[in-house]
């Protein structure tokens, strides 16, 4: 599986946002990272 297609700002924001390093974030399966974002999004509504 490759990497996430991410600029380095959005891989910045996103592993600040889901409290994860960067690294395991590149690797983070993109189904999984969604839903991730998703749960997110739930929270804050």
């Amino acid at each position: 599986m490759k990497p996430l297609q991410l600029s380095a700002e959005t891989a910045k924001m996103l592993s600040e946002k889901l409290n994860v390093p960067i690294e395991q974030l590149m690797h983070m399966p993109q189904h999984i990272l969604i839903q991730k974002l998703m749960e997110l999004e739930k929270e804050k509504n």
